[in-house]
């Protein structure tokens, strides 16, 4: 049997059933639905000479073509398929819900499995989740100079049962020249975005969703366009933690890492810091002086981060002074003023 359902019902089932993406392994690699494992009808070969034969000859000559490629696998593609389907029931999909996963799920639903095929494709999850920024959330912000341990916060709010949308790590990069170092290799920016609708589609939008401030841009990727607009107007927590404070904290997270590869990240920056900065702040680096070059790089951030905030020029920032870099003793603070500020607007 074979049900053809919507992006969302799909989104909705991908948790309690296998899915088998069978668009070419070059296709599946540029992005895919989190979780989805490749059966590919095609390589990448094949389905290029079968796209060159429907432009040139027309459908009938594709599909004699395809048909030649596939038949030696069909079982195959049935034992595998079978292996994964622990109920007999299975999800498929292609690129835009044609014959690929049509013939698929003809197979499979002909070796007695229940099939649940994606109406319009992976082309059709794509809409769907990209429609999905433009929710209305109730987000809370959490911003401060870099150094301020945003993140440990976020992870503490979210230990206390909050909810959290970790952009960095989902981003794999902590947002600064820096930001790569320690970090698993950056997914593509269409995988970033298939990543972050997995969390993103599970929140409760009325309830609050605490997320850390961010430019545009996290490393390599960018955040959706409605999701920034969404967190440039929402409620901000701003902490203000003493730059030396940072500076030690900042020491811990990055002083064990390479000197090749701290010196590496601050050239990134080395037209924005000013020449002679950064030959002081790698001489600074070579002598393991770590707390002189990072005291440049935060006088960079520093002044990004207050132009940043500036031009949101909004009366809802609650501006919080932090006497400790301690971030359970700052996650306390936050939530109590929050607690205080829930009623009224901050």
């Amino acid at each position: 049997m074979i049900h053809t359902i919507d992006a969302e019902e799909f989104t909705k089932l991908r948790s309690t059933l296998p899915l088998l993406d069978v668009r070419s392994p070059g296709e599946y690699s540029q992005g895919q639905i989190p979780g989805a494992i490749n059966l590919p009808l095609f390589t990448d070969d094949e389905r290029r000479q079968t796209g060159i034969l429907y432009k040139s000859a027309g459908r009938e000559a594709a599909v004699l073509e395809a048909l030649g490629f596939v038949g030696a696998r069909m079982q195959f593609f049935v034992k595998t398929a079978r292996k994964l389907a622990f109920s007999k029931k299975i999800m498929v999909h292609c690129w835009r819900g044609g014959m690929r996963s049509e013939s698929m799920a003809w197979l499979l639903s002909t070796a007695g499995l229940e099939v649940f095929l994606l109406s319009g494709g992976y082309k059709a999850y794509r809409k769907y989740i990209r429609d999905s920024w433009n929710k209305s959330a109730n987000l809370i912000v959490l911003s401060g100079k870099t150094g301020s341990g945003k993140t440990e916060i976020l992870k503490q709010i979210q230990e206390k049962g909050s909810q959290v949308l970790d952009l960095e790590k989902i981003a794999h990069h902590k947002g600064s020249a820096f930001g790569s170092i320690g970090e698993n290799p950056q997914p593509s920016n269409e995988q970033f975005e298939n990543n972050l609708a997995d969390t993103w589609l599970e929140m409760n939008f009325e309830a609050p969703i605490w997320v850390e401030d961010e430019s545009r841009f996290i490393g390599r990727v960018n955040v959706p366009e409605p999701l920034y607009q969404q967190m440039q107007k929402a409620r901000t927590i701003c902490i203000d933690i003493p730059k030396s404070m940072r500076i030690e904290r900042l020491i811990l997270d990055y002083a064990q890492h390479p000197k090749e590869m701290l010196i590496e990240s601050i050239t990134r920056i080395g037209r924005r810091i000013g020449g002679q900065h950064l030959k002081t702040a790698v001489a600074a680096i070579d002598k393991e002086d770590f707390a002189a070059a990072i005291d440049i790089v935060l006088s960079y951030y520093d002044k990004t981060y207050e132009f940043d905030l500036e031009r949101k020029q909004r009366n809802d920032i609650l501006h919080l002074q932090c006497k400790t870099a301690d971030a359970e003793s700052n996650t306390q603070l936050i939530l109590k003023h929050f607690s205080a500020e829930t009623a009224i607007s901050f």
